[in-house]
């Protein structure tokens, strides 16, 4: 299992490690192959060009990895930027199976999220070249920082480097398939398997009287829709915050300012789950279309409905007056509709956490995973037994 982790750790580092505990409780033998992007402040622009492109070190240490272990399959979560795609390259030429999971939309757009000036977009959608990615400075707001991600992506498709490298590629739900088909990826690669939360929290019985957030205060999250909307619901019911971020100094502000928000910064996952057990609802207002948040998981795991913006994976996810509601995307008035609904509604949000429930143990719970990941690691490596 190889993970490139992020500077700031998140849902998909929980998932890379989720994953790699499931196999071993399975009886696998796993080894964890992981970089980490601090190092990234300290490598010439030049030299972390070349490594985006192809990480000559990775592809000796991943050579040598698979041979001495005998390894069998080789699922990334994250190749950007350090492991890079040459890590594909150097497990193909060892015989072993190659499986990427996609946490984003990284190989489709340059900033990974379709999301520009905080509305969706998919001007690189299916250009061989995603110029645009450099003209509207797309990764961390640098034209050069953008151009390097355009560099690797462009170079890697000339090579054809997804369809032919890649055995199999896990989507995590219909819509981000789609997408990546659309982008031009081969349909018969491109699996669909959810994320899962590996220790059941159970179901809590939402008697807090409070609206919950979780997540990272950043503009893609939609943390001014959530702000905007309370502006308007006050003390109608209480909303708590959790979690930290580029916009956190904005969420400080409006504890001060408004009536009703409370924030509550990073919190243990026991603490976590404590609160959404109590917790009416949860409010998802996501901007971007999400690959399929543990949040969201970890919400119906309690038995708590969730209501999410009507976008990419949340409009599958939740299922409008059965597991929650949805509201028309950065709309922080149709938000407070929705909201107000619910308050309104105590019988049926009691009957949505019964539901919420159900569908996470029909669709969400590891033993399910287990199995699913199996079969599209069958199917990556053929006919060898696993």
């Amino acid at each position: 299992m190889a993970h490139n982790y992020y500077q700031q750790t998140g849902g998909e580092e929980q998932v890379f490690l989720a994953e790699c505990n499931l196999l071993e409780n399975y009886g696998h033998q796993v080894y964890r192959y992981i970089l980490n992007n601090d190092q990234i402040e300290t490598t010439p622009p030049l030299e972390l060009l070349g490594k985006t492109i192809w990480n000559r070190d990775v592809y000796r240490e991943m050579r040598s990895l698979i041979q001495q272990h005998h390894i069998q399959i080789v699922h990334f979560h994250n190749t950007f930027p350090l492991i890079s795609p040459a890590a594909y390259y150097a497990a193909k030429a060892e015989g072993a199976g190659v499986v990427q999971t996609f946490h984003n939309y990284r190989l489709l757009c340059p900033n990974a999220l379709f999301l520009r000036d905080g509305k969706i977009c998919e001007d690189c959608l299916g250009k061989a070249i995603p110029w645009q990615g450099i003209e509207h400075n797309c990764y961390r707001g640098s034209k050069s920082a953008s151009a390097a991600v355009v560099t690797m992506l462009t170079t890697h498709r000339l090579l054809q480097t997804w369809n032919r490298q890649v055995d199999a590629y896990i989507a995590l739900t219909d819509f981000a398939r789609d997408k990546f088909i659309q982008g031009g990826l081969s349909p018969e690669k491109v699996f669909v398997k959810p994320n899962f939360v590996d220790l059941d929290p159970g179901v809590g019985e939402g008697k807090g009287g409070y609206a919950l957030f979780v997540g990272r205060l950043s503009v893609e999250k939609g943390i001014d829709v959530l702000l905007d909307a309370w502006a308007q619901i006050g003390t109608k019911i209480p909303l708590k915050i959790l979690g930290d971020g580029l916009l956190a100094s904005e969420v400080s502000k409006a504890t001060k300012n408004l009536p009703g928000i409370e924030w509550l910064g990073r919190r243990p996952m026991d603490d976590v789950y404590a609160l959404m057990q109590n917790a009416q609802f949860l409010i998802f207002p996501s901007k971007w279309y999400e690959g399929l948040p543990r949040t969201l998981i970890e919400s119906f795991a309690c038995g708590t409905p969730v209501i999410a913006a009507n976008l990419g994976a949340m409009s599958s996810f939740v299922t409008p007056y059965e597991t929650g509601l949805h509201f028309q995307p950065g709309n922080s008035d149709d938000l407070v509709t929705q909201v107000e609904w619910a308050i309104a509604h105590p019988e049926l949000l009691s009957n949505m956490r019964h539901k919420a429930r159900t569908d996470f143990e029909v669709k969400y719970t590891p033993e399910n995973n287990y199995w699913q990941m199996l079969d599209i690691y069958r199917l990556a490596i053929g006919e060898r037994s696993i």
